[in-house]
């Protein structure tokens, strides 16, 4: 693998991780539409690592109390704010965790790995991002969450599986169809995102611990440290525009994007 590709490869799981736009299928995409080889799993697991860092980072005053509420959580008390978080972010990985064993049981998750699946979510999924932002309320903030928000985010994450969907899109769909404002909806989008990028990550971590050599551990340091940087950055940016920018320029991107794989898939 040579490092302008692990470079590239980092690059573009940085910056679509967070956005609206789906990493699972840019990188997907990528191999099919480039000709170069698929990058393996030591480089998934490392982007993972990198995009994890940036999130935590990101939101760490929220990440540090809900972890500080994660003892009380488990002895079955959620009346404070960190035992509260620790408990809905658990609440809202389960129903991806259980979908992704699913797929990954019958293979349903090799065969959706096709430029026609990714153009039609790219497509119908921004189409829905659209809707949900103009027609949803704003009237709710990230401290109103509640378990049954929980558990419909929850639901919404585990459809973000099928590729092209976008894990942050899709979440941050169902919290304006919830009514939570723009900046508040991607707050909750991303936090959901370390409980289950940290799942995926320690699973194919333990698949390729025993085959990792010492060249594919410094692929791997190369492409986190380009992820993080990138993650982190876009992540910056996409906060800081929310005050002010609508999520329409994504949905633009990503129904040009899917109605051009779904020309080349269909030609």
């Amino acid at each position: 693998m040579t490092l302008f590709q692990l470079i590239l490869v980092a690059l573009i799981q940085g910056i679509t991780e967070f956005l609206p736009v789906s990493s699972s299928g840019h990188l997907i995409l990528l191999p099919q539409l480039t000709g170069m080889a698929d990058q393996g799993q030591v480089i998934d697991v490392a982007v993972h690592v990198g995009t994890l860092f940036a999130v935590v980072i990101y939101f760490w005053s929220d990440v540090r109390v809900g972890l500080a509420g994660v003892p009380r959580m488990l002895t079955g008390k959620v009346d404070t704010y960190g035992s509260r978080l620790a408990f809905l972010l658990m609440i809202a990985t389960i129903p991806a965790i259980a979908f992704g064993l699913f797929l990954n049981l019958t293979g349903l998750s090799d065969e959706m790995r096709s430029m026609k699946v990714i153009g039609w979510t790219m497509l119908l999924f921004g189409l829905l991002l659209y809707w949900a932002d103009q027609k949803g309320a704003t009237t709710r903030k990230d401290t109103d969450w509640t378990f049954r928000d929980a558990v419909k985010l929850g639901l919404w994450q585990a459809v973000a599986l099928v590729p092209g969907t976008s894990r942050s899109g899709i979440c941050i769909t169902g919290a304006r169809m919830l009514g939570y404002d723009r900046p508040d909806a991607a707050k909750i989008a991303m936090l959901m995102s370390i409980p289950i990028i940290f799942a995926s990550g320690t699973l194919l971590g333990l698949e390729v611990a025993r085959d990792a050599d010492l060249e594919a551990a410094k692929n791997g340091a190369i492409a986190a440290a380009f992820a993080f940087v990138s993650a982190l950055l876009a992540l910056s940016l996409m906060m800081r525009l929310l005050k002010s920018v609508s999520f329409t320029p994504y949905v633009i991107y990503r129904v040009g994007l899917g109605v051009v794989l779904l020309a080349i898939a269909y030609s």
